[in-house]
């Protein structure tokens, strides 16, 4: 009879058995869930900062130039809207837009190539080196200091007519012209200014990219009988390619940006042998008051940069070894 009654006393159903349980449970105050966790939130503090900075020096300023791209503003008058007229008279109106268009692809590709072959040359020469290695990489990279327009400003007097670079040329019977006075050499020159002003940051880069690869791999290649150039090739550029794939990306952006350079030495010249779309984008929006044609050059310069980079990504995939 006692084990019936403790029956009887027990839920039948599952329902029940549910209620009892939690009939039974101790009150709760209800607490209220919190939308973010409290360390998503001091990160948020300090993030903040940054964000509006983002926000008020480069996202808006993008959103203005793409808004007046499509106006014509000469800054002190009220912007109108022209539609499409700043891109159409750019392609098919203005007949310097190929001119600059051309240069800046030269420009671009040459000093990539030369700013890839001639820093990684170095840092293969100073990886090699068994003292002073140090040394050479605080010598190169020292002019990545220098302001841009300073040290322009030193070799635009170099390049002076009767300046030192005449008189060498005519030291060794070259029988070049001054660079920055001729069509085919004023490029050359900006060139060399701006390889030497920045080749020391890949270099400092790929030497120590050099630096890590591990000694087995190339002690191992020595006893198969591998020379020096199958262990680069084979070896040593493979294991660094991720280091050159950032360079070359980082360096083709800045080429298609050049400015400095060209303005503190020869301001497109001579004639329009040297104009950049960077250039190109101060002249006519500060000089000439053409701000909505010159924002419509800098969304032009904008899609290519990002075509190229876009290009660099997709190619990597064929030559970009990542070690696993």
């Amino acid at each position: 009879m006692r084990q019936l009654s403790l029956w009887q006393e027990l839920p039948r159903t599952e329902e029940d058995m549910s209620e009892s349980a939690v009939a039974e449970l101790p009150l709760q105050p209800v607490q209220s869930r919190r939308f973010l966790k409290p360390e998503t939130q001091t990160a948020m503090v300090f993030l903040l900062p940054s964000f509006l900075g983002f926000m008020i020096f480069i996202a808006l300023p993008i959103v203005a130039s793409l808004a007046l791209s499509f106006t014509s503003w000469q800054l002190i008058s009220t912007p109108t809207f022209v539609g499409f007229q700043n891109y159409i008279k750019l392609f098919t109106v203005d007949p310097a837009f190929y001119t600059i268009l051309n240069n800046t692809l030269f420009f671009a590709v040459e000093y990539l190539a030369l700013n890839v072959i001639v820093s990684l040359t170095l840092a293969v020469w100073i990886s090699s080196l068994k003292h002073g290695k140090a040394i050479f990489r605080v010598i190169f990279f020292l002019p990545t200091f220098t302001p841009t327009i300073a040290a322009s400003v030193v070799w635009l007097l170099i390049f002076t007519p009767d300046g030192l670079a005449d008189s060498i040329i005519r030291s060794l019977g070259l029988g070049l012209p001054n660079f920055l006075l001729s069509s085919s050499w004023a490029m050359q020159a900006v060139v060399l200014v701006t390889l030497w002003a920045n080749v020391g940051y890949n270099v400092v880069m790929f030497n120590a990219a050099l630096d890590l690869v591990p000694k087995q791999y190339l002690e191992a290649a020595m006893i198969d009988g591998a020379g020096p150039w199958r262990r680069f090739w084979r070896i040593r550029l493979p294991l660094i390619s991720p280091t050159v794939f950032f360079a070359t990306v980082m360096t083709a952006i800045t080429s298609l940006q050049v400015f400095d350079e060209i303005f503190a030495m020869t301001r497109g010249g001579p004639g329009s042998a040297t104009a950049t779309l960077g250039f190109a984008i101060y002249q006519k929006g500060f000089a000439n008051f053409q701000m909505g044609y010159a924002s419509a050059l800098a969304w032009v310069m904008f899609i290519m940069i990002m075509a190229l980079t876009i290009l660099q990504f997709r190619m990597q995939r064929k030559w970009v070894h990542y070690d696993e």
